[in-house]
């Protein structure tokens, strides 16, 4: 994308009101205000709000929300020229239980209150490969990430992990659900190689069905956060 490209849609972005973007400074200085408030402030239903971390290009999120109108689902990324398409089909598909925020997810606690999530989707993250604890800490299923979301997930709260990445499977199953204890409620290696019939297949991203067409395996978790 260019440079020119990505300014467009960065100016494009500030039309749209379902895009919450606020620095971590002024988050420190003024709280955010929908925290807490999501479903009186916003939605204004009371339907279970869903995350979808690392959000991209969005393709889940609404992929979701068309499939789920009475579910609320948020996409959550630092890169908001991607976002852009989210939130353009959101608006031509007049999807209102749709919204995005602009933040990294190291910052998701201040946007939500204790117990106001339900769900959360973690799709194709970066599995930053190598060895050692400094990679395995930026994983967004390590033990460091799963602490933040404890903080907003209500206490039965489901992370569902979809990936290509072997060390990103391999790393969530046993590093972190098997040692923590946590409920598993689905796991494959190989997720289309199975004839069990789950939503999570019927929705594909780019880039999903990208390393599909080159035989590539897609792995997905389901598990409980909490123990």
């Amino acid at each position: 994308m260019s440079k020119k490209n990505k300014l467009q849609k960065f100016e494009e972005n500030k039309g749209f009101d379902n895009l919450f973007q606020y620095s971590y400074e002024r988050i420190m200085a003024e709280g955010f205000p929908l925290q807490g408030h999501w479903h009186d402030g916003f939605f204004h239903n009371d339907h279970p709000i869903v995350l979808e971390l690392g959000c991209g290009k969005g393709e889940y999120t609404v992929g979701l929300a068309r499939v789920h109108p009475e579910v609320n689902y948020i996409g959550v990324d630092i890169k908001g020229a991607r976002m852009w398409r989210g939130l353009t089909q959101a608006r031509e598909e007049d999807l209102g239980n749709v919204a995005f925020i602009r933040a990294r997810i190291d910052q998701i606690e201040h946007f939500f209150a204790p117990g106001e999530v339900d769900e959360i989707w973690v799709t194709f993250p970066d599995p930053h490969p190598g060895e050692g604890e400094r990679n395995a800490r930026h994983r967004l299923t390590s033990p460091e990430f799963l602490e933040r979301y404890r903080k907003i997930v209500k206490p039965e709260g489901i992370l569902n992990l979809k990936t290509d990445s072997p060390i990103m499977y391999e790393f969530t199953l046993h590093e972190v659900v098997e040692k923590q204890g946590l409920p598993l409620l689905y796991h494959s290696d190989d997720l289309y190689a199975n004839d069990d019939v789950l939503e999570v297949k019927t929705i594909r991203t780019f880039y999903e069905q990208m390393w599909l067409d080159q035989g590539l395996t897609i792995k997905y978790l389901r598990f409980r956060i909490n123990n």
